[in-house]
């Protein structure tokens, strides 16, 4: 519990950052300008400007970004705004991705100041950006096709943000990311513990302790759909809990690699583990897999309260899905046509 917990909970300071900028740009009043600025953009996908500030709002949680499109007017365009918000990379990723480049990007220079490892995780960044017009632009032409209504929006004047409120916005933001590693994720890995734990490895077996485990019998099973996107048994087994927030999977693996090995072997940091148990085009796959992957409950519960359906929650969880599983894969095999 401690590794896993641990492991979510050091990347509080850069959430806050993020929080922090996105905090700047309400309260300065320039979020209803950039709105302005992006109709243009967002019509080419069947949207308009008052889907920019969900969207940018769902890269610190798609939760409140879910919860901003009450300002959509236009049902479709809210709709459409919902159903894709999730594919904009929250904070709950930033863990993951922090892990795994670490763990197999080097940190050289490409670009002049630009470093390999930024490089990467900027490109993370505008592949679900990309994702998400893409999807918007198929949606509003099919599932909620429609006439795209017109744009107007009353611009507040510029102002200086107040420290005081927002050192409280950032104070809010910290206690909710902190209740979920204390209460979802700490509760998930919990029963994760349980699973790897329960039942004991028979007398005389030479194995790790987790192959005899009820989790390591689902992780088994589970292997089996995804070895064909390069992940292993430990990234199967990560992503059961993970289901309950996408940052779960960090202390998910560090909950499971720490259950593994000798006692040196349980001291190595995480990235040290992965490096060492992962290849290059796993890794890259997982990366994948995480910019589109549904695993967010609080997500698909927010969907189902803003949509007062159960409806649009499933077909997020399923389009979310494949399309994770095909990038996924995509990546993996061509990593390794590339001889990666």
């Amino acid at each position: 519990m401690l590794t896993g917990v641990g492991s979510v909970v050091v990347f509080l300071p850069q959430i806050l950052i993020l929080f922090a900028f996105i905090l700047l740009l309400e309260q300065s009043g320039y979020m209803a300008r950039a709105a302005f600025l992006m109709d243009r953009l967002m019509a080419g996908v069947g949207l308009n400007g008052r889907a920019f500030i969900p969207l940018l709002s769902s890269f610190a949680c798609a939760v409140p970004g879910i919860m901003a499109t009450r300002a959509i007017a236009d049902e479709r365009d809210r709709l459409t705004t919902i159903l894709v918000a999730p594919l904009m990379t929250c904070s709950a990723r930033l863990p993951v991705y922090a892990i795994v480049i670490a763990a197999f990007i080097p940190n050289t220079r490409v670009l002049g100041p630009i470093g390999q490892q930024g490089l990467v995780l900027f490109g993370l960044y505008l592949t679900g950006i990309l994702g998400a017009l893409g999807v918007a632009w198929v949606l509003r032409r099919s599932v909620t096709k429609g006439k795209a209504p017109t744009f107007l929006m009353e611009l507040p004047k510029y102002q200086v943000p107040q420290a005081r409120d927002l050192v409280l916005e950032l104070m809010t933001r910290a206690r909710i990311f902190l209740y979920r590693a204390g209460t979802i994720i700490l509760v998930s890995l919990i029963i994760l513990w349980v699973l790897a734990t329960f039942p004991a490895p028979p007398a005389g077996a030479t194995g790790p302790a987790i192959d005899y485990s009820i989790a390591g019998w689902l992780a088994r099973g589970l292997e089996v759909l995804f070895a064909p996107i390069g992940f292993n048994k430990e990234i199967a087994l990560a992503l059961v809990p993970g289901m309950a927030a996408r940052e779960v999977a960090v202390g998910a693996l560090g909950t499971v690699y720490a259950l593994q090995g000798n006692e040196d072997a349980i001291q190595l940091s995480l990235v040290e583990t992965l490096r060492h148990a992962w290849t290059l085009p796993t890794a890259l796959a997982f990366l994948a897999w995480y910019v589109f992957a549904p695993q967010c409950l609080s997500t698909l519960a927010i969907t189902r309260r803003e949509t007062n359906s159960w409806r649009w929650p499933l077909f997020m969880a399923g389009y979310l899905f494949a399309l994770a599983y095909a990038a996924a894969g995509l990546t993996y095999w061509t990593a390794r046509w590339l001889g990666a």
